[in-house]
């Protein structure tokens, strides 16, 4: 469906389940890949077979919640592969359980560390060498609940509503630079956690991750050249 064969792209948060989605449907479309998460141990364990490979690197120990995290990976990266042209943030976590004023503040503070921080990191470390080669794709990954509160969610909410906001403003910055900046909106998807979690939910309602990862794929195509700012609901049949 997609020729990604003469571009390279970076997922952070690559050996989660979002991540590891989007790093096969990218190989699989022929891109070089930097896959970074947070645990070198889990990457080499999901990726086994491309440790090696000199088309792909694997770059765990990478903790995007601390600013300037990745930017030395960037740099490798174009060490290595001569630019970086997508970067796709599937790092991110989720909690929920009470209302807003028995939330903790350590809660608010985690969620606001792992979904918006994290893509801010990210971006900041590839926009660089994006405008310098005049090009490059930014998928960040919201959620359905950025588009409204409900009730014992608002910190995940808003972290995520600060996701989007974060898209738009870059895609309005950065129009002019060749950059295409947009969101994901996934509803729930089908992971083993959310199963476990979930058991007596109807899983075929959920969106399953490969048609997510479907979409983030178009978004880093060429086919998307036209759309900057935008955030794409993903919710299966929920």
């Amino acid at each position: 469906m997609f020729d990604f064969s003469s571009r390279v792209a970076l997922v952070t948060g690559a050996a989660g389940n979002l991540g590891l989605a989007v790093a096969r449907a990218f190989q699989g479309a022929g891109a070089r890949t930097v896959l970074v998460d947070r645990s070198a141990e889990r990457l080499l364990r999901v990726f086994p077979e491309i440790r090696e490979s000199p088309r792909h690197w694997l770059a765990g120990g990478v903790d995007l919640m601390t600013p300037g995290a990745l930017e030395g990976i960037v740099a490798q990266a174009v060490q290595r592969f001569g630019r970086v042209d997508i970067m796709v943030n599937a790092a991110g976590g989720f909690r929920t359980g009470r209302p807003v004023h028995e939330t903790r503040m350590e809660t608010w503070d985690l969620l606001l560390d792992l979904n918006l921080r994290t893509s801010l990191v990210a971006a900041r470390a590839v926009v660089p060498t994006m405008r310098a080669q005049r090009y490059g794709k930014i998928i960040t990954v919201g959620a359905r609940a950025a588009l409204a509160g409900a009730a014992n969610m608002a910190a995940y909410a808003a972290s995520k509503a600060a996701v989007v906001r974060l898209t738009e403003s870059m895609a309005a910055e950065l129009k002019g630079d060749g950059i295409n900046v947009n969101c994901v909106l996934p509803g729930t998807m089908d992971t083993p956690q959310n199963r476990s979690d979930r058991p007596d939910a109807d899983f075929g309602t959920w969106v399953p991750l490969d048609a997510v990862a479907d979409v983030i794929l178009f978004l880093a195509s060429e086919g998307a050249r036209g759309i900057n700012g935008a955030a794409v609901p993903v919710y299966g049949l929920s």
